[in-house]
């Protein structure tokens, strides 16, 4: 006796790369970058590995994407908070707020998918990552600059270093009113810094 499997008909289900994009940012920002293989992704997104090279060439290539999707859909909305219709220090305490709030909103991703990228094994992700960090502390230092260009740079130091800060430490399982507490107390250095 032989038993023979019935044959699925009709076309083979689609592969949707933003859907895959999606589904890998979730990996990629819960483990990091470093501890996602390829066979994550792959079972994650229930493809082989010749259709993920296909679509996305690496593993890194795949990252990139993830970052760009980040940035567009998850990242702190920078233009949002930096507003020139109140006091830069307002703006940039509000901002280490929201980066408290956001990287303690989901418990499953912590932290900032970028700041984290940045401390990847990998140079590729690092590169990546870094540029994008770079384009944010940019975007910091050109609305202090308008006001305040002599304390620009030291500000943008500042913001990031803490944002980074807070990061690692909601990564590490601070809670949001631990990091909001560090947030605030970091907008009232901002303030008096600017005082001066």
């Amino acid at each position: 006796m032989t038993t023979h499997k019935a044959r699925v008909r009709g076309r083979p289900r689609r592969f949707d790369p933003e859907a895959a994009i999606e589904t890998a940012q979730q990996l990629f920002h819960r483990d990091g970058y470093d501890a996602v293989s390829v066979s994550d992704v792959t079972a994650a997104l229930g493809i082989n590995p010749p259709s993920f090279y296909a679509a996305f060439g690496s593993k890194s290539g795949l990252y990139a994407r993830v970052l760009e999707r980040y940035h567009a859909t998850s990242a702190i909305p920078l233009a949002v908070l930096l507003r020139d219709d109140r006091p830069v220090g307002a703006s940039l305490a509000a901002l280490l707020e929201e980066a408290a709030r956001h990287y303690a909103r989901d418990p499953a991703v912590t932290g900032c998918l970028v700041v984290e990228g940045t401390r990847s094994n990998d140079g590729a992700a690092r590169d990546a990552a870094a540029g994008f960090s770079r384009a944010a502390e940019a975007m910091i230092h050109a609305y202090v600059a308008a006001r305040y260009p002599e304390d620009a740079d030291r500000m943008t130091d500042f913001v990031s270093t803490t944002m980074s800060g807070l990061s690692a430490k909601a990564r590490n399982g601070h809670s949001l009113e631990q990091l909001l507490a560090t947030a605030r107390l970091a907008g009232l250095g901002v303030f008096q810094a600017l005082a001066t």
